[in-house]
């Protein structure tokens, strides 16, 4: 299991700034989930992608030596002509999606599949610095990302769902996970059937989400 939670209170050193080889290892679907968006409650489903960046190591566990720092981008998990997830993938790729392609395409592909991650430096309203993915590109020509480190890992609601995965995850995905329509409908299938369409938000148009 690549995904590991960390105890609350230990400072992990950032993801450093810069562009990197990096390779997609591992894919979590957190299902569809409510959230406050400008100040309106919007209906999304999420994906979480994180990569592992093979050429930046650290040690941070001893006894399991040098492992490579890994970075996550949470996604709507939507192929619209707007959406991010597209826009990153159509740059990774280095060529644009027909809308045929883009309504049948398997996210799980990405798993294991090498690009170049633009990293930069923001601080957050609380004034702490944070690591984020600003662009996603194909790897150059003639350049080669070393090889895998880290297992390959899926999480997803039809053929890879266990309730003892998702106690392992970091407590800000496992709430995020735990809130999410897909999750509460494995665990408690009954309810969720009967749950009144109105206390459903209606679904968010991706044209207009600042993701």
């Amino acid at each position: 299991m690549a995904i590991n939670a960390t105890s609350t209170g230990v400072k992990r050193e950032l993801t450093p700034a810069g562009t990197f080889a990096a390779r997609c290892y591992s894919m979590v679907h957190i299902g569809t989930i409510t959230e406050t968006i400008l100040n309106e409650v919007k209906t999304v489903n999420k994906v979480r992608i994180t990569w592992e960046l093979p050429t930046e190591t650290r040690v941070f566990n001893e006894e399991k030596g040098e492992q490579p720092m890994v970075i996550s981008k949470e996604y709507n998990l939507s192929m619209h002509e707007k959406s991010n997830l597209r826009k990153d993938l159509e740059s990774w790729r280095g060529k644009g999606f027909t809308e045929d392609q883009a309504e049948n395409f398997d996210i799980t592909k990405l798993l294991g599949i090498p690009c170049m991650l633009s990293i930069i430096h923001k601080a957050s309203k609380s004034g702490s610095e944070y690591a984020t993915i600003s662009s996603v590109t194909t790897l150059p020509k003639g350049m080669d990302c070393p090889e895998q480190i880290n297992e390959t890992f899926e999480f997803n609601y039809d053929d890879k769902f266990s309730e003892d995965v998702v106690e392992l995850f970091p407590d800000f995905i496992k709430d995020k996970i735990k809130s999410s329509d897909e999750y509460k409908m494995k665990v408690n299938p009954i309810e969720s059937e009967v749950r009144s369409d109105d206390d459903t938000p209606p679904p968010h148009d991706e044209s207009d989400l600042p993701f």
